[in-house]
């Protein structure tokens, strides 16, 4: 569905200095095409008000977010900020190189829907069973706990078929609503998005802690240093997203005006356990993750743990041998003072040369060597003894 640009709007936006921008579109038929509009006319084709608009502006920090209104839920996790209607989604980012593959994969998913709601309403079923997108990961569908109809949810990860299966479809598939696939994408992108990025923050802290505790040496410390500081800012960011379900988890009946609105005017009634089941999937999802992160900093900490005993362990041998070098000092100072006392200019019976000669001379000094060396042998055995040294 293309919708043009209206010049006569856009001269009145400019004129009345309102900022005219590109949006991405993307409608429930999976084609994209790029708009120029300013924000009254976003604000009345979507019915938000200005302040939500605000949380798309990539130049604004805003926390992760999912609200819900009358006819739109505004989404604001990482770098997905996008508005969903009953019909489209609405980047306003749209030449961010990090959205293009996250565009490409909702397209496909969009297409495919478009597909089977189409096979459905013309009540014709192909010999050739669809395959279900990455969005919805690799485990086998599980029936539902009643008994009913397999629904696309979380739950069904993977058709039991795929592209090269024939046969008749015996499923009596329920589609859910454009609205609900296209919150489920931003989400499961997001989850996605931040648990590869842990999982690469693991790989690479691994080898460099393990690395850091056989050497320590200013590299190693600096590489753990920024490992480190990746892991306090990503755990924020999977902090804030993990807060975020847990706030939209848990709806009930007395809830369902506040919860994020899939209403349209194809849906009669909000499905809120449908909408709670794709809520707790991936707030499951986004808590193994954090659980990955807490994992990693406790193994950080307990690496930091190790490195300072080992210093401290260095630190005691260094004071240790501090003690046995100022006791050797203390001797070897005495000593000092003995050949000080003997060079003195006095007259004493040991200088005389006919009556002391050599031997006496070197049984003086080998005695005081012998004597300074004992008294060495004897402080340190005191001090191993009170358990000054080891």
């Amino acid at each position: 569905m293309k919708y043009p640009v209206d010049s006569a709007e856009a001269g009145r936006a400019r004129k009345k200095g309102a900022w005219v921008r590109a949006w991405l579109v993307v409608n429930s038929a999976g084609e994209a095409e790029v708009v120029e509009a300013g924000k009254h006319a976003i604000m009345q084709r979507t019915g938000l008000p200005g302040r939500d608009l605000r949380m798309l502006d990539p130049a604004l920090s805003y926390p992760s977010t999912v609200l819900g209104r009358e006819r739109a839920i505004v989404v604001n996790l990482e770098n997905i900020r996008s508005i969903i209607t009953s019909r489209e989604m609405i980047f306003q980012n749209s030449k961010d190189p990090l959205l293009t593959p996250f565009v490409d994969k909702i397209q496909q998913v969009f297409r495919h829907r478009q597909a089977v709601v189409s096979s459905q309403e013309s009540g014709e079923e192909g010999n050739k069973k669809p395959v279900w997108t990455d969005f919805y990961g690799s485990k086998e569908p599980e029936p539902m706990a009643d008994g009913g109809d397999q629904i696309y949810t979380y739950q069904q990860k993977k058709e039991e078929w795929n592209a090269e299966e024939t046969g008749e479809n015996v499923h009596d598939l329920k589609i859910l609503p454009f609205e609900f696939v296209a919150l489920e994408a931003c989400l499961q992108a997001t989850c996605s998005s931040l648990d590869d990025e842990a999982t690469r923050l693991e790989q690479e802290a691994h080898p460099a802690l393990d690395k850091l505790t056989s050497k320590i040496s200013t590299l190693n410390l600096d590489r753990v240093r920024h490992i480190k500081s990746r892991l306090v800012a990503i755990t924020g960011r999977v902090q804030k997203v993990r807060d975020e379900f847990r706030d939209k988890d848990g709806l009930d009946d007395a809830d369902e005006q506040q919860a994020p609105s899939m209403q349209s005017s194809s849906i009669k009634s909000l499905d809120v356990e449908e909408l709670e089941m794709i809520l707790e999937a991936y707030f499951v999802q986004i808590e193994g993750t954090l659980n990955k992160l807490s994992a990693l900093r406790e193994y950080v900490d307990d690496t930091e743990d190790y490195i300072n005993i080992m210093l401290d362990d260095k630190q005691n041998h260094l004071l240790q041998m501090g003690v046995v070098l100022t006791t050797a000092t203390l001797v070897v100072g005495a000593f000092v003072a003995l050949t000080g006392v003997f060079g003195m200019n006095i007259g004493i019976e040991l200088f005389d040369p006919k009556l002391y000669g050599m031997p006496e001379w070197l049984w003086t000094v080998g005695g005081s060597i012998i004597a300074s060396v004992f008294c060495y042998v004897i402080a340190v055995a005191w001090c191993r003894y009170q358990r000054l040294l080891e």
